[in-house]
C-alpha cells in the first residue's frame, strides 16, 4: 500500500524535491516543442496517405483541430523558454503536462487506430509505423519528465497491442509486441538516465549550497576583518578601503565629500584612574552611542585607541555642524557600573577635493585639522583651510631642514640664570635650545620642538643638546645647577632615559646638579611609561621638576604620585600679581612646597614690584627677564671670565645656597 502511495506521489510530481522539479521543467522547455512538432508532422503524413481511402472527417475533420491544439501548445512552450518559474509554479506546470500528455495520447491513439480500418496493407503499415515512431519519439522528448513518458507509453502501446492482438494477424501482432518491448527498454533506459539526472541535480544543489555557505562565511570573515571587536563599528581597515574607493569613484564627477577624525579628550586619565577595563567599557558605550546617531549620509568608524573617523557625503555647508554634533554627543555623561564618567571630543575635517585628491592627503589634512582643534579649540570642530596649508608647508620645510641639520653646528644652548633670594646670586641655569638654520635662519623652539616630536627626531635632538649643555656648564667655575627640559617622547622612552644617564656618567658630572623639567601634559599622554622612566631617572640621583605648575587640572595629584623634587610656578600667576587670587595661589604653592620639602621656582619675574612681592612671600628661587634673559654660552663665559658674575649678579656654587638644601636627597 505504501508503494502505491509513493508511486502516485511520484506520478503527481513530488513537491518534496523542488530543486529537481525546477531542473526538470528547465529541460522540458527545450524538448516539448520538438514533441509537438513531431506529432504535427507525423499526423499530417498519415492523414495524407489515408486521404483517398478514409472518410473526410477522419483525415481532415479530425486533423485540423488536432493541429490547432498541438500548434497552440507548441507556441506556448516556445514563448515560455525565457520565462523563469519558481519551484511551485514549475511543479504545477509539469502536472498539467502529465495530464495534457495523457489526453493528447488518448486522442492520437484513437484517431490512428480509427484510420487503420481503411486502406490497404500499405496504409495499415503506415499507421503501425506512425504509432511506433511517434510513441518512441515522444518518450525521448519526455525523458526529463518520466511521469509523462510512462503515461504516454502505456496509453499508446497497450491499446495498440490489444487492438492488433484482436486482429489475429501475426505480422501486426509481432510489430505491436516489438514496439511495446522496445518502449519498455527505452523506458528503463530513460528511468536510469532520470536517476542520474536527479543525482546530478542534487549534487549541484549541494555544491551550490556549499558555495553559498562559503560565500556567506567569506562575507562574514570580511565583515569581521573590517569590524572593530570592541565597539562593533567599522574599523581602520574599512575606513581606508572606503576612503580610497570614494576618491576613485567620485574623482572627475564634480562631487564632494568630507573626511572627519574625532579624538577623545581626557580619556587617558580615565584609563589611568579606573583601569583599562573601565576604559574599554567606556569605548563600547561610545561606539553604541555613535551607532545610534540618526545622521543621514554619515558613516562612523573606529580607527583605534580613542580615535574615530567618519565620512560625510551630504551638503558640505553642514559638515562642520555634523562633526560638532558627534563631539557633543560623545561629551554627554556615561554611567559605567557605579561610576559616572565624562570625556570630551575634538574633531578635524577635510573636504574632497579642496583639501586633497588622494586618500593619504585627505586623512593627513583632517588629522592636521584635528591637531589644531586639540591645540587651539579643544572640544570643537576644525575644518582644514588654506591657512593650515600654509602652516603645513612651513612645518614641512622645518622638518626637512631638521632632518639634514648638523646638530652640533646649527643648534646652540642659551642659559637663563636661576637666581637665589634674598642674596641674589646665580646658582644655576636653565638650558634653552636655539636653532639657526642655514636655510630658514632663526627658528623658534615653539616651532621646531613640536615638529621634532611628531617626526620622531626629538630623541637625537635631546641627546645632542643635553650633551652640549653638560660640557658647557662644566666649563664654568663652581657647582652650578643645570635645568634641562624633557619632552613627552623623552620621558616615555627608556632608551632615551638610559642614554641621558650614560652621558652623565661619561661626563663625570654630579647627578644631583642635574634637574630634568617635565610638564603635566607630557605625563598625561602615557602615565605608566612616564612613571617608570621618571623613577629610573630619580633613582640615578637627578632631580625632577614639574614645569608650568598650576595650569593643569591635576598638577597637585602628580606631586604625590611622581618623584618630584621641584615645582616651577607658571609665569601667568606672577603677571597677574595685582589680583589677590593670583597672590593667594602663589602663596599656597610656596607653602605647599615648604611642607613637602620641595624647591619652588617662580618664573616670569620682569619688574621690581614683582620681585618685592616674592621677597615678602619668602620665595627663594626665581627666573625672569628682570635679572636676565636667556644668554648664549659665549655671553655667559665672557661675563664669568671678567667678573665671576652673570648679568650683574655674583656666581655661586650650588652647595653655597641654603635654598638648594631643601630638596636634597
Amino acid at each position: 500500500m505504501e508503494n502505491i502511495r509513493a508511486f502516485i506521489r511520484w506520478m503527481m510530481i513530488d513537491p518534496r524535491h523542488p530543486d529537481i522539479a525546477q531542473a526538470q521543467y528547465n529541460e522540458l522547455k527545450t524538448q516539448i516543442p520538438s514533441l509537438y512538432a513531431l506529432l504535427m508532422v507525423n499526423s499530417v503524413a498519415v492523414a495524407y496517405t489515408h486521404f483517398d481511402s478514409a472518410p473526410f472527417y477522419l483525415t481532415v475533420g479530425m486533423l485540423v483541430p488536432m493541429l490547432l491544439v498541438t500548434g497552440s501548445r507548441l507556441y506556448a512552450w516556445i514563448a515560455a523558454r525565457n520565462i523563469v518559474l519558481g519551484p511551485e509554479q514549475a511543479i504545477r506546470k509539469m502536472r498539467q503536462t502529465v495530464v495534457l500528455g495523457s489526453l493528447v495520447s488518448v486522442i492520437f491513439i484513437v484517431w490512428s487506430l480509427s484510420l487503420d480500418q481503411f486502406g490497404g496493407p500499405a496504409e495499415r503499415g503506415h499507421v503501425a509505423l506512425f504509432i511506433g515512431i511517434t510513441v518512441i519519439g515522444c518518450i525521448f522528448c519526455l525523458m526529463h519528465l518520466p511521469q509523462a513518458a510512462l503515461a504516454v507509453m502505456f496509453i499508446v502501446t497497450v491499446p495498440y497491442l490489444i487492438y492488433y492482438g484482436q486482429q489475429g494477424q501475426d505480422v501486426y501482432v509481432a510489430i505491436s509486441l516489438n514496439i511495446f518491448l522496445v518502449c519498455l527498454v527505452i523506458l528503463q533506459v530513460l528511468l536510469n538516465g532520470y536517476r542520474g539526472f536527479c543525482k546530478l541535480v542534487r549534487s549541484q544543489a549541494a555544491l551550490a549550497a556549499k558555495q553559498e555557505e562559503t560565500q556567506r562565511l567569506n562575507a562574514e570573515n570580511e565583515r569581521l576583518a573590517q569590524t572593530d571587536a570592541l565597539t562593533d563599528l567599522p574599523n581602520r581597515r574599512y575606513f581606508f578601503n572606503k576612503l580610497e574607493a570614494l576618491v576613485e569613484d567620485i574623482e572627475g564627477k564634480g562631487l564632494e565629500f568630507a573626511v572627519g577624525i574625532v579624538d577623545l579628550d581626557r580619556f587617558k586619565p580615565i584609563n589611568d584612574t579606573y583601569g583599562h577595563q573601565s576604559g574599554d567599557l567606556l569605548l563600547t558605550e561610545i561606539g553604541q552611542r555613535l551607532k545610534s546617531l540618526d545622521l543621514a549620509d554619515v558613516d562612523v568608524c573606529r580607527l583605534g585607541g580613542d580615535e574615530f573617523g567618519f565620512f560625510y557625503l551630504g551638503d558640505l555647508s553642514r559638515a562642520a555642524g555634523i562633526g560638532q554634533t558627534i563631539c557633543d554627543r560623545i561629551s554627554e555623561p556615561y554611567r559605567i557600573g557605579d561610576l559616572e564618567m565624562t570625556v570630551g571630543a575634538s574633531c578635524g575635517m577635510a573636504f574632497f577635493p579642496e583639501a586633497g585628491t588622494t586618500a593619504h592627503s585627505l586623512f593627513d589634512r583632517s588629522d592636521y585639522a584635528l591637531y589644531n582643534a586639540k591645540a587651539e579649540r579643544r572640544g570643537q570642530t576644525t575644518v582644514y583651510s588654506a591657512s593650515h596649508e600654509a602652516r603645513i608647508r612651513s612645518e614641512r620645510a622645518i622638518e626637512n631642514a631638521l632632518q639634514k641639520a648638523d646638530l652640533d653646528d646649527e643648534f646652540q644652548i642659551h642659559f637663563q640664570p636661576l637666581v637665589s633670594l634674598p642674596d641674589r646670586t646665580v646658582i644655576g641655569f636653565e638650558a634653552l635650545a636655539r636653532w639657526h638654520s642655514p636655510e630658514l635662519n632663526n627658528v623658534s623652539p615653539d616651532k621646531f620642538i613640536p615638529i621634532a616630536e611628531r617626526s620622531g627626531q626629538i630623541h637625537r635632538l635631546t641627546i645632542a643638546l643635553f650633551k652640549k649643555a653638560i660640557r658647557q656648564i662644566q666649563s664654568l667655575p663652581g657647582r652650578l645647577l643645570l635645568s634641562f627640559n624633557l619632552s613627552a617622547h623623552d620621558i616615555t622612552s627608556q632608551a632615551t632615559v638610559e642614554t641621558l644617564l650614560d652621558i652623565i656618567k661619561r661626563e663625570k658630572i654630579d647627578p644631583t646638579l642635574i634637574t630634568f623639567e617635565i610638564t603635566e601634559t607630557s605625563v598625561i599622554g602615557s602615565y605608566e611609561a612616564a612613571e617608570k622612566c621618571l623613577h629610573t631617572l630619580r633613582s640615578a640621583g637627578v632631580d625632577l621638576a614639574l614645569d608650568d605648575f598650576g595650569t593643569g587640572y591635576s598638577s597637585l595629584g602628580y606631586l604625590h604620585r611622581l618623584p618630584i623634587d621641584c615645582v616651577k610656578v607658571d609665569r601667568n600667576f606672577i603677571k597677574g600679581f595685582q589680583d589677590p587670587m593670583a597672590i593667594g595661589v602663589i602663596t599656597s604653592i610656596l607653602n605647599l612646597c615648604r611642607s613637602m620639602q620641595m624647591r619652588c621656582v617662580v618664573e616670569g619675574v620682569e619688574d621690581e614690584s614683582q620681585l618685592a612681592l616674592l621677597e615678602d612671600l619668602n620665595c627663594e628661587l626665581i627666573q625672569g627677564f628682570f635679572f636676565s634673559p636667556a644668554l648664549s654660552f659665549d655671553e655667559v663665559a665672557q661675563s664669568v671670565r671678567t667678573g665671576r658674575q652673570v648679568a650683574g649678579l655674583p656666581l655661586a656654587g650650588a652647595a653655597q645656597s641654603p635654598a638648594l638644601q631643601t630638596g636634597a636627597h
